[in-house]
């Protein structure tokens, strides 16, 4: 029996005009319907087929929406060995397991720590580039889960980077706009 392939969700890149809008709130109504439905399985179909990927938005699959995600275990405090390991598995049990994702709809970061961090960032839309960007050490945010709840969470650390970089993205900005010491990575085919 030979599974049938979903189509792979495009990740867009660099020059493309949804990455410098603002994206647009999801109503309150709206949050549980097939659509959003279907842009959260979108979302994840991408993020499990890109190398290194640990969050993306909405506008990077080309949806100008207050919505990213987060691979949810980057969202349990995991130590850096941890997650390495969990990251190995993946690789290389071929996207076997099922990707489990944290959902944040219209986040908002609501507090940022006055200590900053210096950080190596990358983004799945500005494939291969790395720099370094300064980051707030912790951040609280508000959002709702895709079932129209809304909570809040705080985080330190590589959460809270994946937080500021994210919400970056939902108001079109790009790490590279502000990231210094940027250098381009050959990623071996």
């Amino acid at each position: 029996k030979i599974a049938r392939m979903r189509p792979m969700t495009i990740i867009v890149q660099t020059g493309d005009k949804v990455l410098r809008k603002t994206a647009q709130e999801v109503s309150l109504a709206e949050i549980k319907t097939a659509k959003i439905k279907d842009v959260l399985k979108k979302m994840t179909n991408a993020i499990s087929n890109a190398k290194d990927g640990v969050a993306l938005a909405a506008p990077q699959i080309g949806l100008p929406l207050r919505i990213f995600i987060v691979l949810k275990e980057y969202t349990e405090n995991k130590t850096a060995q941890e997650l390495k390991k969990i990251q190995e598995k993946r690789e290389k049990s071929l996207k076997l397991t099922k990707t489990e994702i944290a959902v944040f709809i219209n986040p908002k970061i609501t507090k940022n720590s006055k200590k900053k961090q210096l950080a190596r960032e990358g983004c799945l839309s500005v494939d291969g580039v790395f720099g370094l960007i300064t980051r707030a050490e912790k951040a609280t945010m508000e959002a709702f889960n895709e079932k129209g709840k809304k909570f809040t969470r705080g985080a330190s650390g590589l959460l809270a980077q994946i937080f500021q970089h994210e919400m970056d993205h939902l108001n079109g900005i790009l790490f590279t706009d502000t990231a210094t010491d940027l250098e381009k990575i050959e990623v071996k085919k």
